[in-house]
């Protein structure tokens, strides 16, 4: 269904069993899957987070100086970035890392023009240090490397299995959306992602799927249309699963 396709992963996604930090069999399921999609002919970036090393917003309500948290978060995200490069590339998957941030000796600047060249030589994209601003989060980097890339829809990818009426961890009676529209989404507060990048979204017209990462490829069933976690877009009728 889906020819380019912006992937989202959290730092959180990388952890496994492990608690912390990176855990080589979580980045090698992951990037066997990213495999599957590329053999489809599907064009794929990825935004990964560094949530998983450290946390900006975390550290600055511990007192850390805001700006300089953010820029600790950002690096985090590239040690994400380049773990899942190795792995793409021990699975045959040509992949590039790009990032806000200059580090020349590891990676591409993010250039708009570069990244959509290697996009349609069939290379992935990786994504690395947010939007390279302090007081962004890499939802929003997202949202916004979505847009600028014209890729048709971004995936997001999460512990749970979709949008829920309320925190299905916390509340037994929660129940799952399967589609929703930015309005209702917003209106019941369903904190889908961050309000900029859903705002981002909402304006530019970019369909947002939310899924669970650890489901038996539901990357590849996103990409195809088949139903898997919740679907926000415009004009959808909310619904929820039976």
């Amino acid at each position: 269904m889906y020819r380019r396709v912006l992937l989202k992963l959290s730092g959180e996604a990388l952890v496994g069993q492990a608690g912390y930090g990176i855990d080589p069999a979580v980045v090698q399921h992951i990037a066997l899957q990213v495999a599957r999609v590329r053999e489809l002919e599907v064009e794929v970036a990825i935004v990964v987070g560094g949530g998983n090393i450290f946390r900006g917003l975390a550290a600055s309500t511990a007192g850390m100086d805001r700006a300089t948290a953010d820029y600790m978060g950002m690096l985090a995200t590239v040690l994400n970035a380049l773990a899942l490069k190795d792995a793409l590339d021990r699975n045959q998957v040509d992949s590039r890392v790009q990032t806000a941030i200059g580090m020349n000796s590891v990676a591409e600047p993010f250039i708009r023009g570069r990244a959509m060249r290697h996009l349609e030589k069939g290379r992935v994209v990786i994504l690395a240090a947010g939007t390279g601003n302090p007081y962004f989060t890499t939802d929003t980097a997202a949202a916004l490397r979505a847009i600028e890339l014209k890729c048709e829809v971004l995936l997001k990818a999460t512990r749970v299995d979709g949008i829920y009426t309320a925190d299905p961890e916390k509340d037994g009676t929660a129940q799952r959306y399967h589609r929703l529209d930015y309005h209702t989404a917003l209106e019941r507060e369903l904190q889908v992602m961050d309000s900029t990048a859903f705002a981002l979204c909402k304006e530019n017209g970019l369909p947002i799927i939310v899924f669970n990462l650890d489901g038996p490829g539901n990357i590849e069933l996103a990409v195809r249309g088949q139903e898997v976690g919740t679907l926000v877009a415009a004009g959808q009728r909310p619904g929820l699963v039976d």
